[in-house]
């Protein structure tokens, strides 16, 4: 007798500036409505310029982003970003540790992304 066992496996991708851009700005609606796009840098960061339809939710102040990442929904994909990497990537395993199975994030952080991009919100 065999049993099936199916485990889904979490992963961490990271994506190039050009597949980051083209998942979260699909033109499917059911698609975007599917994305969670998360910014991880300071506050301060985040307000003088972040990737259209990004939540911030500052990855420093680990406890409070442990909390805050309760109210996101682990069966959807996550995109994450920072500055240049190195924070999207601690967020990124806090996910992973909390559940999160789909976790996406940019190659070159927000510095990448600003290098040529025009879908930036300034506030």
């Amino acid at each position: 007798m065999s049993f099936g066992v199916f485990a889904q496996e979490s992963e961490h991708v990271i994506l190039s500036k050009e597949l980051f851009e083209a998942s979260i700005h699909s033109d499917t609606e059911s698609l975007k409505r599917n994305i969670q796009l998360i910014d991880v840098r300071r506050p301060e960061e985040f307000e003088a310029g972040k990737i259209e339809g990004a939540t911030n939710i500052n990855v420093l102040e680990e406890e409070s982003f442990k909390e805050q990442i309760k109210n996101l929904d682990k069966a959807k994909p996550v995109y994450i970003y920072c500055r240049s990497g190195r924070r999207s990537a601690k967020a990124a395993q806090l996910m992973l540790d909390a559940g999160f199975s789909k976790i996406f994030d940019l190659e070159g952080g927000y510095l990448n992304w600003t290098g040529e991009s025009q879908n930036i919100e300034k506030n």
